[in-house]
């Protein structure tokens, strides 16, 4: 079982180093296979979840987005305004974000690269975290929770694998036959052991299913942890 740390590099890695440019074009408009647009689809869909869960004015609350990829919740975090701290593993995504989201929103944005759950980032009111941490186990999941409990005042918003047939099949062939180019392997998580997780760590704060997003190849279950 990997621990948080090693999970971590793998991931930067991946998004740093093997995946940057399909990341990228995924993430805009260009042009993508069948499968991918599914993908896209699902992926624009679980950001209006999201997103719902916050309100639409966000004048005066520190947000995070935890695991920022390109940017794209950034920018309407941003535009809502929030004051945004905007962090990913991946310098490169960084750089990309920092081009895709308007100008006239940076001064309501820092950028920055490193762990997203980093200590020295201080508090918000609301963090946001789109599949940045389904690549993690439920005991890391966990305490993370509990450490963000004196940290975050109103709710982290974030997305987890749900264990389904589908995905747990495609789990344990991933485990069985891993690739070294493939992206790391996504922790399929029931609601119900995440939160017995979140205890057992010390969390005080309170797990919700919200709702599961299914297109295609993209099946993501929203979660909202409300301290």
């Amino acid at each position: 079982m990997a621990d948080y740390a090693s999970t971590r590099a793998r991931v930067e890695t991946y998004f740093d180093k093997t995946a940057t440019k399909t990341w990228e074009r995924l993430t805009s408009d260009a042009p993508v296979s069948g499968v991918r647009k599914t993908v896209r689809a699902g992926r624009d869909r679980m950001r209006e979840i999201m997103l719902s869960r916050l309100p639409q004015d966000l004048t005066g609350a520190r947000v995070l987005d935890a695991g920022c990829g390109a940017g794209q919740v950034t920018e309407i975090l941003a535009d809502r305004g929030a004051d945004v701290v905007a962090i990913d593993i991946s310098p490169s995504l960084i750089e990309i974000a920092k081009k895709r989201v308007p100008h006239h929103l940076h001064p309501n944005v820092q950028f920055k690269s490193g762990d997203m759950f980093a200590p020295e980032l201080g508090a918000f009111d609301y963090i946001v975290a789109m599949d940045s941490m389904i690549y993690y186990e439920a005991g890391d999941i966990g305490q993370k929770l509990a450490a963000l409990d004196a940290r975050v005042s109103k709710s982290l918003v974030f997305t987890v694998a749900p264990r389904t047939p589908f995905l747990m099949t495609f789990w344990t062939m991933g485990k069985v036959f891993p690739r070294s180019d493939r992206s790391p392997i996504m922790i399929p998580h029931a609601p119900a052991k995440l939160q017995q997780a979140a205890s057992l760590a010390g969390a005080t704060g309170a797990l919700s299913e919200i709702e599961r997003v299914t297109s295609g190849f993209y099946i993501s279950t929203c979660m909202e942890y409300a301290t």
